[in-house]
Formats: C-alpha cells, structure tokens, sequence
C-alpha cells in the first residue's frame, strides 16, 4: 500500500520465500523507506487454479513522487551525488535478494504510479519472468577486465642516438620503436582475451561483452576487455583459479576478475506502462 505523495519503486524480481520475507525486514529501500513484495494481480477471467508463478514477485518499495516523477528524474540524472546514492542503495537490495534468493535485477529508477500498476506490469510478464529467472538460478555473474598497464605501451629506453643522427631521424626511431611496443601488448592482450574465453567456454553459460571503460574508471590503464560471465554457482572457484593461472602468462596486463554479482547483465528491462517513466538507458 502506497503512502500519500509517493511512487512504487521496483527494484528486481525474484520467488517469493518466507526466508526472503525474513531477510527483507532487515534491509532498507532508498531514503530508508521499508521493502515489500509485490505479487502479480489475480486474473478473474482465468479458471485455472493458482499456479506456481503465484510465487513470483516485485521487491519494492516507496519513493517520494516529487523525486522520482518524469520531471524529477530528467533533473536528477545530472545530479552524480543522488544518482550514486540511488545506485548504491539500488544495488544493496538487489545483493541481499541475490544471498537468499534467485533474482532478476531491473534498471534503476523503475517506478510505477502505484503498487497496483506495479502488479499488473508483473502479471502481464510473469511467464517471461519466472523463465528468465530459471535460467539464472544456481548461477552468478562475474566481471572478466584486461587493462594495459600505463608504462606498458612505452618504448623500453635506448642508448642517445649517435651525433650523426638527425633530430628527425631519432624522433622516426623513437616512434618506431613506441609503435612497435604497442603492437607487442596489444597482441598479449588479444592472447590473454583468447585464452580467457577458453576458459570460460569450458565454465559460463552466458556472456555479454561490455564496452571497454574510460576515463576516472579506470585511472591511467587502458581498459581493452571488460566481459560478464554467467557461470554456475558450482563451478564459480574453478572459473577464477583457471583465469588467475592464465593471468601470470601475461605480465604486462593486469586481468580482473570481479564479483561475486547479481546477474545484471543478463537481466532483461522492466516492462513500461505508460504511466512509468522511462529513465535513460
């Protein structure tokens, strides 16, 4: 139930179970509001009895619709400070669902009108829903990087040139010699990314490639892979024993594993009502 002057916000789906029920009390949604979950609505044309996707459900919680209207939102998402609050408190449900329960992560800022809005979106999806997270049960994901080392793709250094060397001459040599370097290291990092995927044919179900990240995320490397795995929970340690052991046949990369994660890469979008804003992908 909606308090007056707020939005239902949606954080995932998962099955609900009375460990999830118990769980949930003792973490919070976004400005501390308290997490409910939200089953689909029941459809009185269907004679059928209740079905195991009656299990299914949203976890949600309330959020001021001052905040988080259409208008509010376009603001909010040039506003680093909020949208790094929203995404951290986003993310820490999200992480406690996934200790106890399979889930499906969906965007941040996915709103409805209303928990009964709420309900119907969950009810006209429930079917893809409840198959989407099959798939992920018993499965994590995990992040897979290669980064260049900053001093990596820079010539190695050389006696001074001759004085019968022109400045040009030298500054073509050095330039060679820096192409050269690069060409080297692109190349190992091209075999570490080969030898990776090796490995993760022999262990992950799912990949989804990741553009390469820039700027403050990465410092002074160079960020030339940036992969997620879906693998089985049971297999989870093999998988980063085997990349740890091919990291240290490629010294001048440094390979990441990261994670363990909820499987946000391979959840699908919220479906969008009308009345929901859509956030910027």
């Amino acid at each position: 139930m909606n308090t007056s002057g707020s939005l239902t916000y949606v954080y995932a789906v998962t099955h609900r179970t009375g460990l999830l029920d118990d769980a949930l009390a003792t973490v919070h949604g976004i400005g501390q509001a308290p997490l409910r979950l939200l089953c689909p609505t029941a459809d009185t044309t269907d004679p059928t009895p209740t079905t195991p996707l009656a299990s299914l459900a949203f976890v949600a919680s309330d959020v001021p619709e001052q905040d988080f209207n259409e208008t509010a939102l376009k603001n909010h998402f040039e506003d680093l400070q909020w949208l790094e609050h929203v995404a951290r408190t986003h993310h820490d449900v999200v992480q406690a669902v996934a200790a106890r329960a399979a889930v499906l992560p969906l965007r941040m800022a996915t709103v409805y009108q209303d928990d009964h809005r709420a309900r119907q979106a969950l009810s006209a999806q429930q079917a893809v829903f409840t198959q989407r997270l099959d798939q992920l049960r018993a499965h994590t994901e995990y992040g897979v990087k290669i980064y260049l080392a900053p001093d990596a793709t820079q010539p190695p250094p050389t006696a001074p040139a001759p004085p019968a060397t022109s400045p040009g001459k030298a500054y073509l040599q050095a330039r060679r010699a820096q192409r050269h370097s690069r060409d080297a290291v692109y190349q190992q990092a091209e075999l570490a990314a080969e030898a990776i995927e090796a490995i993760a044919s022999r262990h992950a179900t799912q990949r989804v490639r990741h553009a390469p990240q820039r700027g403050e995320l990465t410092g002074p490397e160079e960020n030339v892979l940036n992969d997620a795995y879906l693998i089985p929970d049971d297999q989870a340690g093999q998988f980063q024993a085997a990349v740890a052991d091919a990291a240290r046949g490629f010294p001048d990369l440094r390979i990441e594993v990261t994670g363990p994660w909820a499987p946000y890469s391979f959840a699908m979008p919220a479906p969008g009502p009308a009345d929901a804003p859509e956030p910027p992908s």
